[in-house]
């Protein structure tokens, strides 16, 4: 069978020993394969096993050493971890979990070790090629006036007018970063957006909208930046995205016209879909986070989507939803691959239009921006109104005829940057907030359209003065006599989830998170019911 790609990661010290033992007795090894060898199976990140199919490879084998015998202690452990988690979300993403494999060999095993090879070859032969086909470029669409001269005139960046106000309101500068939007606009201008220490300050960048939200001249700083990181993106001058990069090699992944996510499988048994339905939920990555993040941050973002469905059936509304459901697209948009997020809007607005639905709800803030907006001012417009889950809550709460139970908790809420200052509605989860009985809402000093970030977007630029930040801002939610902080983006929580797994700080951190969705749906009822 021609041209199928076969990666085997092999150990340097049992699996290659015998690997090696093979070549030396000049054994039928498949030819597909093309074996790396590394220091140990626990160095392969879920973020390498996954670029793996993302280069081209049709399936991937981890050997490493027995249990017990790891020269590094956990190695074993930690690639059964990594590779069981990079299954599942193989699988949920419709590439087939069955084309990673691991195994166990020491090095008198070589004999079995091929014919554990060879059955793995049959076994991809009978799947087939990966729908994962390997990027040519990473040039293809970007615009060819795409300089930073161009990029600083189309944001109107000289009208900045140096006062400071910018860094004084950054969220990066408040955790004590030595950080100045206005620094990095001059330096662009002056002609050094090549400069290392520039291309770092604007990958740094968390995009939340602060300084924008307090520029006087309405400098669009954060517009400036995406467009920034485009040509940087462009050029091939990427700074190292968080957690090896393995959101941004899903996201491309998706991009593949033939892959079959299988997306709703699991849903509960009593939630209510629908085929064909005038309403079309979309629900955003919070599944994948789950699986990324389980043995570190035990998160339940795929918790809120559930929550949504119910709600929207609570209303009586069945929803229909995508099985074969992709990204939106926000973190590739947000990180440069403008080329990469364009495939995959053109792929979902298919998709949309397919389904004939007439509106869609979606529970992410980043999700209901990147649809509602961005799709269309990059020339990908959608059939249908985009409406945010908490839009739709109000509109069918202030009708009557509702009541809530007491949550039994104070509450604060940490805004999303995307929904408060991007699309201006930090009114939107307060209302629903003042409107569930028995709930007190104690707001942080910086709250609303003035709140600070959680501490990462896009996930990139994350570094100690994110953790800073995050740390901030718990402090911040515990000082208010809270007992829940609510959240309204599946990647708040992961963030204060995160910095709440300090290891030295662990009591002085811990506050119940949970998202508003979810609280609303775990309180309300039908009066007279």
């Amino acid at each position: 069978m021609p041209d199928y790609k076969i990666i085997v990661f092999l150990c340097n010290w049992g699996p290659h020993a015998a690997f090696q033992h093979l070549q030396d007795q000049g054994a039928d090894i498949p030819s597909e394969i093309k074996m790396i060898r590394i220091p140990c199976s626990g160095r392969i990140t879920k973020a390498l096993l996954l670029r793996s199919f993302e280069m081209g490879a049709d399936g991937v084998m981890l050997l490493g050493c027995q249990s017990g015998t790891c020269r590094y202690g956990s190695g074993t452990r930690s690639a059964h971890g990594n590779t069981s988690e990079t299954c599942r979300i193989l699988d949920l993403m419709g590439i087939g979990a069955d084309r990673l494999q691991l195994d166990n060999f020491l090095p008198d095993r070589p004999q079995v070790l091929l014919a554990r090879l060879q059955a793995f070859v049959r076994q991809i032969y009978e799947m087939g090629h990966s729908p994962i086909l390997p990027h040519a470029s990473v040039r293809g669409e970007a615009p060819a006036a795409l300089t930073p001269e161009a990029i600083v005139a189309a944001h109107d960046v000289f009208a900045c007018q140096d006062c400071g106000k910018c860094t004084s309101a950054c969220s990066l500068a408040l955790a004590g970063k030595p950080y100045s939007p206005r620094e990095i606009a001059n330096r662009i201008i002056a002609g050094r957006a090549d400069d290392p220490d520039v291309r770092q300050a604007v990958n740094a960048c968390l995009t939340c909208g602060l300084c924008y939200e307090r520029c006087p001249s309405a400098v669009n700083f954060p517009a400036f930046i995406r467009s920034m990181r485009a040509y940087y993106h462009h050029h091939r001058l990427v700074e190292a995205p968080t957690h090896g990069g393995f959101f941004q090699s899903m996201m491309r992944a998706m991009t593949a016209e033939n892959l079959l996510p299988r997306r709703w499988r699991d849903l509960p048994a009593e939630i209510r879909t629908r085929a064909g339905a005038p309403v079309l939920f979309f629900g955003g990555c919070a599944p994948y986070f789950d699986i990324f993040f389980n043995r570190f941050l035990g998160v339940q973002t795929a918790r809120i989507l559930e929550d949504s469905l119910r709600l929207l059936n609570f209303f009586d509304v069945e929803p229909a939803v995508l099985e074969n459901e992709t990204c939106c697209g926000h973190d590739l948009l947000w990180t440069g691959d403008r080329e990469n997020f364009l495939r995959l809007a053109r792929r979902n607005a298919r998709a949309f239009a397919d389904s004939g639905a007439g509106e869609l709800v979606t529970a992410c803030p980043e999700c209901y921006h990147t649809l509602a907006h961005d799709y269309p001012e990059n020339g990908v417009p959608l059939p249908l109104t985009v409406t945010h889950i908490h839009e739709f809550l109000e509109r069918e709460i202030d009708k009557g005829a509702v009541g809530f139970k007491p949550l039994g908790a104070t509450v604060t809420f940490q805004d999303a940057c995307r929904q408060s200052r991007f699309d201006g509605r930090s009114d939107l989860p307060r209302k629903l907030l003042a409107r569930m009985t028995g709930t007190e809402l104690l707001e942080m000093p910086e709250s609303g359209s003035g709140a600070v970030c959680c501490g990462n977007s896009a996930w990139t630029g994350c570094d100690a003065y994110s953790k800073s930040l995050q740390v901030k801002r718990i402090t911040s939610a515990r000082q208010t006599g809270s007992e829940v902080i609510l959240t309204a983006c599946p990647k708040c929580q992961i963030h204060l989830r995160c910095a709440m797994e300090d290891a030295m700080r662990a009591e002085d951190l811990q506050l119940e998170t949970m998202d508003l969705t979810s609280a609303i749906a775990r309180t309300i009822y039908w009066e007279g019911s």
